[in-house]
């Protein structure tokens, strides 16, 4: 069976993207999954992301990742569907789709060549865990916030690994952030993803994780706040909204880029 396949990055974090608007993906097994995001023997891709059909919004969204975990959100695949279903032609510049936690919203901002810029709302985070080692919320997926005076000489696969299999978070585990406060409203960040099992470029959920507990720790005040934010390749922004302990709003911008399509085999 001959399939087409799409890949996209945002801010370096790649995913394989599956329009399944005619169902052509539903046999699609986890070891399909876990190899077609292979990097040696498939395409390679910290995850999957599957199209579909929605009554609730323009479509909806299933993402995998590439050991063929699921069940969960995705801030940059998020932000890559988008721009999937702008190119596809689904959407215009604002659009709503499902996902595993909900409904969200989006805007492509601008677009210029395969790049487009998109703004992605972040279901609002119910309430966060100050803990030892740092601040441990769920913002669409599970995230400990690990804030440190240096981030860029650290053993983040080896530091990750270690809190990501803590107590605290069994039985399923966590992402962990690690979060260098480099000026007013920014930061730099090094992101270790569960289900990769190692580090990726960048982390959209655990950018917004990072945000949120920036104001928490710096103690911002009510209202919003823009925070940015710079991953490993790219400059993202987090726009936030604090009421108390509560953050009701929050949106991540940045870029999504269509790398290439290919058609694939399966047995």
């Amino acid at each position: 069976m001959n399939l087409k396949v799409y890949k996209y990055h945002g801010a370096g974090n790649d995913f394989l993207l599956c329009d399944n608007r005619d169902d052509s993906f539903d046999s699609l097994s986890p070891d399909d999954i876990r190899n077609l995001c292979n990097r040696h023997k498939g395409i390679g891709a910290d995850g999957l992301i599957i199209l579909d059909r929605s009554g609730k919004g323009d479509f909806s969204m299933r993402f995998y990742n590439n050991d063929a975990s699921g069940g969960v959100m995705c801030g940059n695949g998020g932000r890559c569907v988008v721009a999937f279903a702008k190119d596809l032609g689904i959407i215009g510049s604002d659009c709503s789709f499902m996902s595993s936690d909900g409904l969200h919203s989006a805007s492509v901002l601008a677009s210029e060549g395969n790049t487009k810029t998109v703004r992605l709302q972040i279901n609002p985070a119910n309430g966060y865990q100050p803990l030892p080692m740092g601040y441990f919320l769920d913002t669409g997926t599970k995230h400990l916030v690990v804030f440190k005076d240096s981030i860029f000489d650290m053993d983040v696969v080896g530091e990750g690994r270690v809190l990501r299999n803590m107590q605290y978070f069994a039985p399923t585990g966590t992402n962990v952030n690690f979060v260098k406060i480099t000026g007013d409203h920014s930061i730099a960040i090094r992101t270790y993803e569960k289900g990769v099992e190692d580090e990726t470029l960048a982390c959209g959920t655990g950018i917004s994780a990072a945000a949120i507990a920036l104001c928490i720790r710096e103690d911002y005040p009510d209202g919003k706040h823009l925070i940015k934010v710079r991953a490993l390749e790219d400059d993202l922004q987090v726009e936030v909204t604090r009421q108390g302990d509560s953050f009701p709003e929050v949106f991540l911008t940045g870029p999504a880029e269509k790398v290439g399509e290919i058609t694939v085999a399966l047995h």
